[in-house]
């Protein structure tokens, strides 16, 4: 069934189709209840393969931050947090200026109910720095690090820093492409790099290892040394 959909507009598609059904029947156009009839749409958690991009699709999207503005200054900082340290983007519009520890070189985040300090890559810590000396609004009050760029200057929120990606993305020739594939990106990065599984999700901040095990099917040269031959096949 709807074989030229993706799964979640496949759902999306089997919902409307059942909910006519038992539209019709209640309207007595038809004589049965039909909507059970409707067969799911097959796929399991976690089957998919994570998309990720290009190293150089990376570094088209990274200049395409104006960095001579303070809300280009602002944005760099965003992409590249969520580049090189794979955070979500609640995670970025949580932090707060007292999650940076300069001194350490380590940077707090928050999410899920939990704190994971982790390293600040010079890249990371480089483009928090040049925001906050030359971009960032100075309001004492709020402690948030990423402000929006227009009066009255406020905290952004997760659909702010989102969009902030969105507007990057397309700015680079690469249309909309969401924080999470750059989240993706890393790991998958990371695991081309050696890292094993437990490391890749520490860094990701996951829960449970099998939730960092999708992205071992990225490593399809490993995936192809002992993938068992289909039955029948020839060769």
């Amino acid at each position: 069934m709807c074989p030229l959909q993706g799964r979640a507009s496949a759902k999306l598609t089997v919902v409307a189709v059942r909910q006519l059904l038992r539209f019709l029947y209640v309207d007595g156009s038809v004589e049965m209840p039909l909507a059970a009839a409707v067969p799911s749409v097959r796929g399991g958690r976690l089957s998919g393969l994570p998309k990720r991009i290009s190293r150089e699709e990376l570094q088209r999207i990274l200049d395409a931050c104006d960095r001579s503005t303070a809300a280009g200054r602002r944005d760099h900082a965003i992409v590249v947090l969520f580049a090189r340290l794979g955070v979500r983007g609640a995670e970025v519009a949580s932090l707060r200026l007292d999650d940076i520890n300069w001194r350490t070189g380590e940077i707090t985040v928050r999410g899920k109910g939990r704190a994971l300090r982790l390293p600040m890559p010079a890249e990371v810590g480089e483009a928090i720095a040049a925001y906050l000396s030359d971009g960032r609004p100075r309001v004492s009050e709020c402690r948030a690090v990423f402000m929006t760029s227009q009066a009255p200057a406020r905290a952004m929120g997760v659909s702010a820093i989102r969009e902030a990606v969105v507007r990057i993305t397309r700015r680079a020739g690469l249309g909309r492409l969401s924080a999470h594939r750059l989240r993706h990106t890393l790991a998958s990065e990371m695991l081309a790099g050696g890292a094993d599984l437990p490391a890749i999700g520490q860094v990701l901040g996951h829960r449970m290892l099998e939730t960092t095990a999708v992205y071992a099917k990225c490593d399809r040269q490993t995936l192809r040394a002992i993938a068992r031959p289909w039955p029948g096949a020839a060769g």
